[in-house]
């Protein structure tokens, strides 16, 4: 089932296309109430056939959140080690993640709390990584701060097929250091914890069975096997390939929105925003229970 603007696909739903190639905003629902397996099943679908979903006007407790992440599978660990933890992860429940830049005692509540942050997948960096991400927007500054999405399939799709033949069957490793927004950062706290792992440079969707391409530009690292320079250069034109404005929605957050996107085929940034103005959100994921490869 592949759906169109603004088609109803139930009594309830609504769908809007964000952008011809990746994202949807979904309404007629208000996800503080429970969901019958008839929507549940619709909202899988939708998360499929649009990469992203978008609701807006949302009222979530943590609870609520963890609720609907069930919707679309097990609820993920938290990736950050506990030692690793701002202080803000005291309040949270178990599988809540505190994205936030604001302070107590000058020390972020929150992960990731500041600027602009590169093109990335969740969780690449681990032998599993998550199938899914939710974010949900409880405090949001006036300008910057927005989330970019960029769709993988699309972007393997339109690849030339001499870099598709090329870099087919191939690897690539990937490192990230906690708390780091940009490639090459060493200066935020706790980038001695980290974590690597390899995985195919185009990755098969376990449900769809599309192939996306599977390498970001803040946590790739190499094309395991190639020679440095060659592969830097094949990286270079993956990450400038991947991130096309042609399919890349920019979500400009309002408090209340929530937003739901598939790691597995897609990528995504964050736009800079004034550190003296308050940012809040909440992050759950969806577990995978192995990788299709």
């Amino acid at each position: 089932m592949s759906l169109t603007m603004e088609d109803k696909i139930s009594t309830k739903l609504t769908v809007t296309k964000l952008n011809p190639h990746i994202g949807a905003l979904i309404g007629g629902i208000d996800l503080s109430q429970p969901i019958d397996a008839a929507t549940a099943a619709e909202l899988k679908q939708l998360w499929l056939d649009h990469v992203i979903l978008v609701f807006r006007g949302q009222k979530l407790s943590q609870s609520d959140l963890l609720r609907v992440t069930e919707v679309f599978g097990p609820v993920g660990a938290i990736s950050r080690p506990k030692e690793f933890r701002p202080s803000g992860y005291k309040d949270m429940l178990d599988g809540v993640m505190l994205i936030s830049n604001i302070r107590e005692n000058g020390e972020p509540i929150g992960a990731l709390p500041d600027g602009e942050m590169m093109f990335h997948h969740d969780m690449i960096h681990k032998n599993t990584p998550h199938a899914g991400t939710l974010l949900y927007s409880v405090e949001v500054p006036s300008v910057g701060g927005n989330t970019l999405f960029a769709n993988g399939t699309v972007a393997y799709e339109t690849l030339s097929a001499e870099l598709k033949a090329k870099l087919d069957g191939l690897k690539a490793r990937h490192h990230y250091r906690y708390g780091t927004v940009q490639r090459g950062d060493v200066n935020k706290q706790a980038v001695t914890a980290f974590a690597e792992a390899v995985h195919p440079v185009f990755r098969t969707h376990d449900e769809t069975g599309r192939k996306a391409i599977y390498v970001n530009r803040l946590m790739t690292e190499e094309i395991v096997g190639l020679p440095k320079e060659e592969s830097d250069a094949l990286l270079a034109q993956l990450f400038d390939h991947a991130e096309n404005p042609a399919w890349v929605y920019e979500h400009v957050w309002q408090p209340g929105d929530l937003i739901l996107w598939d790691n597995r085929n897609s990528s995504h940034a964050r736009t800079d925003f004034s550190p003296g103005e308050r940012r809040l959100l909440l992050r759950t994921t969806i577990d995978s229970k192995a990788v299709p490869y």
